[in-house]
C-alpha cells in the first residue's frame, strides 16, 4: 500500500491529548484495508519520527436519523501509534489559540 494513501488525518480529542503527553500516543484516522506495518511506515516517512508500537480498530459508523429518514455514517479505522522517548509530531503540538 502507497505510504501517502494511509494516513487520512490525525484524530484530536481531550482523552488523546492526555494519552499524548503520558503515553507518548498519536492517533490518526487511517485507510480501512492498512495493516499496522503499512501504518508504522507511513508515520516514520511522513513525520520522521521511530515508531515503537502501533495499535488499530474499526470503528462501526453510528446510525442517525434526521425526521422519518434514517441513514448510517459510513465506518473508519483508528490507529494509536506509540513513539520512542523523545520523539514528537508537530502536527498535534501547535495546540489551540
Amino acid at each position: 500500500m502507497n505510504v501517502n494513501n494511509v494516513i487520512k488525518g490525525p484524530l484530536i480529542t481531550e482523552k488523546l491529548d492526555k494519552a499524548r503527553e503520558k503515553q507518548r500516543q498519536y492517533s490518526f484516522i487511517v485507510d480501512r484495508q492498512a495493516s499496522k506495518h503499512d501504518v508504522a511506515a507511513a508515520v516514520t516517512a511522513m513525520f520522521k519520527v521511530t515508531v515503537e508500537d502501533v495499535r488499530t480498530l474499526v470503528m462501526r459508523g453510528k446510525i442517525k436519523r434526521v425526521g422519518r429518514n434514517m441513514g448510517q455514517r459510513s465506518n473508519f479505522k483508528k490507529a494509536f501509534v506509540t513513539l520512542k522517548e523523545g520523539d514528537k509530531i508537530e502536527l498535534f503540538e501547535g495546540g489551540a489559540a
